[in-house]
């Protein structure tokens, strides 16, 4: 787990760690045949990563129905934070609907594990194997603490990325802003002033509005 926590600390982009982080669940944790994660936004559900065909349809699947122990992982506002199904055949009652289509999908049983850290939670990561009574409590362990690491690599990862968009961003729009005060002869702030009142006027973000002055385009 170490030299994992290393190497998903070491990828070079937000994919790839959770590529790793997929990837690394059927290695590690016995019986996990697919891993993918799900993110939730309002209602319409995302899937990242999966490792298989059955991740994406069981995801889309709970989004359709609006229930499943996947969607429930990841509104945190329920409270679970993990959760163990060792047959998919005895959660009707609970899932009455995703439950049976669920087996349909070859799904025998599943473990979930939100991804969070103190300052956000960021989906959860899913497991699942085609027999039932595939995950045991060892296999469960085994999951958390991948999931733990998951989490803190995941939000490192996307916190790179979003620092990296921004400094492109900011230099983007600055080379906008030189563009615009050569060819109008305006100072830095009227330059500025036409990019943010074209972006606001238009509906279209700022830094689009850059790359299209930057790319010789022209705004008014």
């Amino acid at each position: 787990m170490a030299s994992l926590a290393r190497d998903l600390l070491a990828q070079g982009s937000v994919s790839a760690t959770l590529d790793r982080i997929t990837g690394s669940a059927t290695e590690l944790v016995e019986g996990c045949d697919a891993a993918g994660i799900l993110v939730l936004h309002g209602k319409r559900v995302e899937t990242l990563a999966p490792t298989e065909q059955p991740v994406i349809d069981s995801d889309q699947l709970q989004e359709r129905l609006g229930e499943g122990p996947c969607f429930d992982a990841a509104r945190s506002s329920l409270g679970e934070r993990v959760f163990r199904i060792s047959d998919v055949t005895d959660e009707r009652q609970r899932w009455p609907a995703y439950a049976p289509q669920a087996q349909a999908l070859g799904i025998g049983s599943m473990m979930g594990f939100l991804l969070f850290t103190e300052d956000e939670d960021l989906g959860a990561l899913n497991l699942y194997s085609r027999k039932p009574g595939a995950f045991t409590e060892i296999g469960e362990l085994a999951g958390w603490l991948l999931a733990s690491h998951a989490a803190v690599a995941f939000s490192s990862a996307r916190t790179h990325a979003q620092m990296e968009q921004a400094v492109q961003t900011r230099h983007l729009i600055g080379e906008a802003m030189g563009i615009l005060m050569g060819s109008r002869h305006l100072t830095e702030e009227q330059a500025f002033d036409v990019l943010r009142r074209y972006s606001q006027e238009q509906n279209i973000k700022l830094r689009e509005v850059a790359r299209r002055v930057c790319e010789g385009g022209n705004i008014e």
